[in-house]
């Protein structure tokens, strides 16, 4: 796969995206991807460790086996859900896990990869096969794009001894669909039967201690089924043991000791058999029906060999003229390498186009922005073929690529269930345990619950009696002095008792949990909750929303961003700040390392302690060094830039609605930004006397 995904991308580049490779092992690919010009940054593996990337600085993601499963970890949350996945799915191992989840009743994890599956916006596979197998987490999102070749590679005498073949036996592989269907049985005996007279041929022409062999490798096969192969197998000549299927698992094997590969099934298909593409790279010879799909990608007699779908009985002839003296003929060989030839760029077209057209469809960019090439607009020459030169240094490309398909990611979720299980069992058990010792008890409880009432009743009956009414406003003021009573503990932990000593506290505005890695645990900083749902467990973030309840509305929250979080905060703001300084830092900043290191929050709080430079305004992420800024244009230019062209107009709008100036619509009449060296704040990371805070907000609302 990663063939596929390095040329796919360098058609991408070439149509004007712009890309980065994010990987959860730094391997040979590696190198590859730096060569084509596409940054690599590593991801940590661990499925404990959160994934501290920034998936809003992307308008799309590709992601690429089940093994990127922890990077969903982020991306099924706040502010990242909303961003499009196309995830390409092209193991098998979870399929059959999955039929073992059900039955050990691990729904728990068939759930959470319901989940997932249902979090990308498409779910590519590269044959029909698969989706097929994973139905159970199909969510209406399944789409099929053919994948490239598999890498051709050398094999040991041992994995012939394996099939049950000497090093001199001609073994002919009898390959058909994945799919059951009612016919399978009567093709395979029609073939087979098609075959017998090469077993009576090879016998007489042969002179070596050989024999001809018959593997055949179908879908799913039942006993009744392959015995009753083996009886017709029998009738039309062959010796026990001559013809008989292999497993599933030994597909690849078969493929690569086969001199001779027949493709018998004759149901129509919409995409050319993969198990054809692999043989034919392999250079073996191919013989399979001509069947639309096929006829579309072999030519009869050039790169393989037809038979009339309607006429199987013709095959014998076929075979009669492919082998000669127990092994393939000249003609056979020579069609074989043209089949190979033409195997190794084989859907190359096919794929680039389908994942083209997929990121047409589903990732959607700004009006304003520069598109990419469409697809009819790909220059023929960047399609037609895949980047194999590009893996020449590569060894064993196919070993890396079916490494990808291990259990690893599969295991470690596994492990994760089972130890969940045991802690909630063991939970269970103490609570159980609690329950029958607290049986003993109940009836002394009772009684003691019961004394309580009684003298509670007495007291209230006492108090009514000698107790002075008092005004309407007194009540009024007791009420909200134990309402703000019970928030201000609410909000309270430890980390609040820290920040008493302190000048600053520094606030970091958040929404969703997949901004979570990003936000600090010091005391010097505190979390706000923008939206009541995705807060912390144990933290003292602040409810925004409750502070300000405008911010429930979804259309304002985004509206507002982060000014939402100002405004809540400076909303009767001496109940939960009591520091003299007050300060900002945006999660992106911290995505992007433009955080306050520990030396610079060092500096700051000693330069706030200190009064060093009065009433001063702090900040720390630059205009000059943002990565978008890399022309170093002026302010207006750099904000237009970053808000869709739109930041001088708002600007404008904003100043004559506020201070009912009517401007020109020219756009030269806003006020110029000193250009004098300096530079300028371009994220919500600064730090400033409270006072000056609250005249800020002031003049902002």
């Amino acid at each position: 796969m990663q063939l596929q995904m390095v040329s796919v991308a360098s058609v991408l580049e070439a149509m004007g995206y712009e890309m980065k490779v994010f990987s959860l092992e730094d391997g040979p690919c590696g190198n590859i991807w730096r060569a084509i010009g596409v940054p690599v940054s590593i991801l940590p593996e661990d499925t404990n460790l959160p994934i501290s990337v920034d998936w809003l600085d992307y308008d799309g993601i590709l992601v690429n086996s089940i093994e990127a499963r922890p990077v969903f970890s982020s991306l099924l949350h706040e502010p990242f859900k909303s961003i499009p996945v196309i995830w390409t799915v092209h193991e098998h191992s979870l399929a059959h896990r999955a039929k073992e989840y059900n039955a050990s009743g691990m729904i728990q994890l068939i759930n959470a990869w319901k989940d997932v599956f249902s979090r990308a916006n498409v779910i590519v596979f590269p044959n029909y096969i698969l989706p097929v197998m994973y139905a159970a987490f199909d969510s209406g999102n399944y789409f099929v794009i053919p994948g490239p070749p598999s890498e051709a590679f050398s094999y040991h005498e041992d994995v012939r001894i394996s099939l049950g073949l000497s090093p001199k036996d001609f073994l002919i592989a009898i390959v058909g669909t994945p799919f059951s269907y009612g016919d399978n049985l009567m093709e395979e005996a029609l073939v087979l039967q098609a075959v017998s007279p090469l077993l009576r041929r090879y016998h007489s022409e042969n002179s070596a201690q050989s024999e001809l062999k018959v593997k055949i490798f179908t879908g799913n096969i039942t006993e009744k089924h392959r015995m009753a192969l083996e009886s017709v197998a029998l009738s039309v000549g062959f010796p026990r043991g001559a013809a008989e299927h292999v497993a599933a698992e030994d597909k690849d094997i078969l493929l690569r000791t086969a001199d001779l590969v027949i493709y018998y099934s004759c149901l129509e298909e919409q995409l050319f058999p993969s198990v054809l593409v692999e043989a034919m790279s392999l250079e073996k010879l191919v013989i399979a029906p001509d069947l639309g799909i096929i006829r579309k990608h072999i030519d009869d007699g050039v790169n393989g060999l037809l038979f009339p779908r309607k006429n199987v009985g013709m095959l014998a002839q076929v075979l009669l003229q492919a082998v000669s003296n127990g092994k393939v003929s000249i003609s056979g060989q020579k069609i074989a390498s043209a089949g190979k030839a033409h195997a190794k760029n084989l859907m190359a077209s096919e794929t680039i186009e389908g994942y083209a057209v997929l990121l047409e469809n589903v990732v959607k960019f700004p009006t304003d922005a520069l598109h990419p090439l469409t697809v009819d607009e790909i220059p023929l020459a960047l399609k037609k073929e895949w980047k194999w030169h590009l893996f020449e240094d590569v060894k064993h490309l196919h070993h890396m690529n079916t490494s990808l398909s291990s259990y690893k990611i599969l295991k470690k979720l596994e492990q994760e269930w089972h130890r969940n299980q045991m802690e909630n069992s063991s939970l269970s058990t103490t609570k159980i345990s609690d329950t029958f010792s607290a049986i003993a008890w109940e009836e002394q409880r009772a009684n003691e619950v019961m004394d309580i009432k009684r003298k509670m009743e007495e007291d209230e009956l006492k108090d009514r009696n000698d107790q002075p009414h008092g005004t309407w406003e007194e009540v009024y003021r007791n009420v909200k002095r134990v309402d703000r009573l019970k928030n201000e503990l609410h909000e309270r932990d430890d980390k609040e008792l820290e920040r008493t000593g302190q000048p600053l506290c520094i606030y970091e505005p958040f929404f969703g949990e997949g901004t979570w890695p990003f936000l600090h645990q010091s005391s010097l900083y505190r979390g706000v909750g923008l939206s009541s749902k995705g807060r912390r467990p144990g933290a003292d973030d602040i409810d925004a929303s409750s502070r300000l309840p405008l911010l429930n509305n979804v259309y304002y929250r985004d509206i507002l961003g982060e000014f939402g979080a100002f405004f809540a905060l400076a909303n009767r703001i001496d109940r939960i700040h009591k520091n003299s300084w007050i300060g900002f830092q945006s999660w992106r900043g911290t995505a992007r390392k433009a955080n306050l290191s520990n030396n610079a929050e060092f500096a700051i709080l000693e330069a706030v302690q200190s009064q060093k430079h009065g009433d001063s305004f702090y900040f720390w992420v630059r205009m000059d060094q943002d990565p978008r800024n890399h022309t170093y244009k002026d302010f207006w230019s750099f904000c237009d830039a970053i808000n869709a062209g739109n930041c001088r107009l708002a600007v404008l709008e904003a100043f004559q609605r506020m201070y009912g100036v009517h401007l020109d619509h020219d756009l030269d009449s806003l006020l110029h930004m000193p250009n004098d060296g300096d530079t300028w704040s371009v994220m919500q990371s600064w730090v400033l006397p409270t006072r000056s805070f609250l005249e800020f907000v002031m003049f902002s609302s």
